[in-house]
């Protein structure tokens, strides 16, 4: 699951490779990998046939390469996991939400 390629943030930096940055999750993991983070969690919210979805990806990999492991960057397929979707109120994608001590605290 998730993107094949590598993204350079910067030319001399080191490649990351994209599944170190953003992780694909599923609704099974959303408790654990979300909820239940000691850390804060950006979710982006999408669905593979959703255009401005793929378009967003590439900026949500650069930032999470920026920003480094003092926040957790992880994605989720409405389409698979629509109870997530809907207990948060996920209306349109992609939606970027942030999730602070289980909490939803800010999303756009």
């Amino acid at each position: 699951m998730g993107y094949t390629y590598e993204l350079k943030i910067n030319p001399d930096e080191e490649e990351i490779p994209v599944s170190e940055t953003v992780r694909e999750i599923t609704e099974a993991q959303f408790q654990a990998e979300v909820l239940d983070s000691t850390k804060p969690v950006v979710v982006d919210f999408w669905a593979p046939w959703c255009g401005p979805c793929r378009m967003v990806a590439p900026e949500l990999e650069k930032l999470a390469g920026k920003v480094g492991e003092g926040v957790s960057f992880v994605k989720v397929n409405v389409d698979e996991a629509r109870d997530v979707a809907i207990k948060y109120g996920i209306m349109s994608i992609p939606t970027i939400a942030k999730f602070e001590g289980g909490t939803l605290v800010t999303q756009v």
